[in-house]
């Protein structure tokens, strides 16, 4: 059986499980009632890629794909503004080719070297390289987020005693091993100091993210 057909067996897996006669379970499922699910998957997936569990990663990734499908069949069923998952994979198929002229289209594009980031504020008329990202996020993967947005303003963004002292540590650094280190023990100074490194680290990328709207002539 082919790649594709097990995926359409799936879909129709999911549509008989949502159908009169199938799970009670699965049938009474809402997008809300589901999110718990589609965190944890995504975080099992992470650990498997860490672990360079490669069998538990094929595993993972067919338990985020089963989300995928699952939120795409209950808004199938929405009265108002229904759509399925052939639906879903069209609007991501549209969105590379649309976020890849470099790739896909001929001829002098403007959007040719804008990258990712820029390309995507553009689509979607955000104002900032800092905008659309998720407040919910926890702090170090917002900060990396906006750290990674913000990468065009790196020189222009002032200068602080804490960056000397980063890049001086980060000098006698030989591997991320040494560098989870620091921060297992940064983590613990801050507890003892009853201090919150989660949301001071926010915080921080908050200026962060004040200081490049104002470099891009925005209001924070």
């Amino acid at each position: 059986m082919s790649t594709e057909s097990y995926l359409l067996q799936l879909v129709a897996v999911m549509d008989q499980l949502r159908s009169p006669g199938g799970c009670p379970w699965d049938a009474e499922q809402t997008h809300e009632s589901l999110l718990e699910y589609l965190v944890e998957e995504t975080y099992e997936t992470v650990e498997a890629i860490e672990l360079a569990d490669r069998a538990g990663l094929r595993e993972e990734l067919g338990d985020v794909l089963l989300q995928v499908v699952f939120h795409s069949r209950i808004a199938q069923e929405d009265p108002v503004d229904p759509w399925t998952i052939e639906d879903v994979a069209q609007g991501i198929v549209e969105k590379l080719i649309r976020r890849h002229p470099h790739v896909f289209l001929e001829g002098d594009n403007p959007d040719a070297n804008l990258n990712w980031h820029e390309s995507k504020a553009k689509e979607k008329g955000r104002e900032s390289v800092t905008d659309g990202i998720p407040a919910q996020l926890p702090a170090l993967l917002y900060a990396a987020k906006v750290v990674a947005r913000s990468k065009r303003y790196k020189e222009a963004v002032k200068a602080t005693d804490q960056r000397e002292r980063a890049e001086e540590i980060a000098a006698h650094l030989a591997s991320e091993e040494q560098l989870g280190d620091l921060l297992l023990e940064l983590t613990s100074l801050m507890r003892d100091r009853k201090w919150d490194s989660e949301a001071a680290l926010r915080q921080a990328a908050r200026r962060r993210v004040a200081e490049v709207r104002s470099l891009e002539g925005l209001h924070s």
